[in-house]
């Protein structure tokens, strides 16, 4: 890794572009993606995508969260896409704490038809993350992103004078639909412009969505303590002011670069010797690469196409459960806390303050643990290890007794937290780490639907099994995403390792 410095431009087989990574070209260097041991990638070489800051090879990113806000992987794009992301999420968290209350008190949708048009919500996410990585396939980037704004823009605009339900439905599936694609994109242009130093613009996008939902909730108190229409109508045109903030922004940068590859330089054949001249001396024969290869390098074919490589879409459905972490801490906990415990109920909003804060302090240091591939790799058991602690504090939290169940229950949050501080990490250098070089955008969209399926699938496994289950349902929870981030830990050490030993394959 590295601190940000003097322009460069890219040598001969830089593949830096969504993987950030130089890969493993003809006759080259092993790409540093792969073996942590290996020699630096291009990426490291030559800075950002951008080509305006890049880091200096060597050296280590220095300063604190806002020194490395000042100055993030990617310069002047990176921070100006952070700064839009605070203002989006921060609307986002207007629109998320007032949503539910908007549609039962203002529009009067009862109990079940609000949950049909969130399910069908949840639903539009999932289909999202594809389609925005199949589009920048084919688009650049940055208008593609700005789609998704406007079009997030105009279905709030809308919900202020459409009161049908069936046209409800429809604004809401698209305004899920295009949040969810928003954020692949997001992802996408953070691979981008940050090349090598993905983790930490990872960390600092964290920090400042954190921030964002923390700040927006403030506002919506303030908007929901008054309790009237005009106060809702005011909560929704402030999210919607986000939106058109957020896309004024992103015009504002330049569209990444999208992955470049060389093509091999073609070897000149040697004219014949003159005559009486002598035989010029044979070059030794190259030694033979190593015969170890774990699986099967993917065909250039499905290395295109990520709905046929079964290696990466393993991966993926592995991910959904390793973001459970997201409905534990919304659903899971507030649910029990309520029904189990004699708590006080207003511990439920410390969980997700103590949540925000922790995030806040400690996604960076953590980001720099886990900047490697194989790092991310062996960081997922330590995601199954922290939802297990967290599941077994909850099944233990004493029915009677509300300061001890109110401790508890808080430890249990902090292990939840510590689990998405690393998955926040590990899942998304995964995805770019598993995905081959073509197609990248495509995989990154396809890997989207892990977060995005948790989310439609995640409160209705808590509230209809673990719960009702009791503490066995969350002991056999905490046990099961265990061993699914154990399977998860070694098929990805499995598949970089194939990866490495393939170069047609190296993203």
């Amino acid at each position: 890794m590295g601190r940000n410095g003097t322009r460069g431009t890219a040598p001969e087989g830089y593949a830096g572009g969504a993987g950030g990574a130089a890969g493993r070209q003809p006759g080259g260097a092993p790409d540093a993606g792969v073996s942590d041991a290996g020699a630096p990638d291009a990426g490291a070489a030559t800075g950002s995508a951008t080509g305006r800051e890049g880091p200096v090879p060597g050296g280590a990113p220095g300063g604190g969260l806002f020194a490395q806000l000042r100055r993030p992987p990617g310069g002047r794009d990176a921070r100006i896409m952070l700064f839009a992301q605070l203002l989006d999420r921060t609307g986002t968290g207007v629109w998320a704490a007032s949503m539910v209350l908007f549609f039962t008190f203002v529009i009067g949708l009862d109990a079940g038809r609000l949950g049909l048009m969130l399910g069908a919500g949840a639903v539009a996410g999932i289909v999202g993350s594809p389609i925005a990585g199949h589009l920048a396939e084919r688009f650049a980037v940055r208008p593609l992103l700005i789609a998704c704004h406007l079009i997030r823009l105009v279905a709030l605009l809308a919900l202020l004078v459409v009161t049908r339900f069936e046209a409800l439905l429809l604004i809401v599936a698209l305004t899920f639909l295009g949040d969810r694609a928003a954020k692949t994109l997001e992802m996408l242009f953070a691979t981008r412009v940050a090349g090598e130093r993905r983790a930490t613009y990872q960390a600092l996008s964290r920090s400042a969505a954190n921030a964002g939902y923390a700040v927006g909730a403030g506002i919506a108190a303030a908007g929901l303590a008054v309790g009237t229409r005009g106060a809702y109508e005011l909560l929704i045109l402030a999210n919607a002011l986000s939106y058109l903030l957020a896309a004024a922004l992103t015009w504002r940068t330049a569209e990444p670069p999208a992955v470049r590859i060389s093509e091999p330089r073609p070897v000149r054949a040697a004219e014949p010797p003159a005559a009486g001249a002598a035989e010029p001396p044979t070059a030794p024969a190259a030694p033979a690469p190593p015969a170890a290869v774990v699986g099967p390098a993917p065909s250039a074919a499905v290395a295109a196409n990520p709905w046929r490589d079964r290696g990466y879409l393993r991966f993926v459905l592995l991910d959904i459960p390793l973001c459970l972490d997201d409905a534990i801490l919304s659903v899971g906990l507030p649910l029990w806390l309520v029904h189990h415990t004699d708590a006080p109920h207003a511990l439920v909003p410390a969980f997700l303050f103590l949540n925000t804060v922790l995030v806040v302090v400690l996604q960076l240091p953590v980001s720099a643990k886990v900047e490697r591939p194989r790092q991310a790799a062996r960081s997922v058991a330590w995601y199954g290890l922290f939802l297990l602690g967290a599941c077994a504090l909850v099944a233990v939290t004493p029915a009677r007794g509300p300061w001890t169940a109110s401790a508890t229950l808080l430890a249990a949050a902090v292990l939840v937290t510590a689990a998405e501080l690393v998955r926040s990490v590990s899942s998304w250098e995964l995805a770019v780490s598993l995905a081959p070089t073509e197609g990248k955008a495509s995989y990154l969209g396809v890997a989207g639907i892990s977060s995005a399926t948790q989310k439609a699938a995640g409160p209705l496994l808590l509230t209809a099994a673990v719960t009702p289950a009791g503490p066995v349902g969350w002991l056999a929870l905490g046990a099961a995403v265990t061993g699914l981030a154990l399977l998860q830990r070694r098929t990805s050490l499995a598949r970089l390792a194939s990866l490495a030993g393939h170069p047609s394959a190296v993203r």
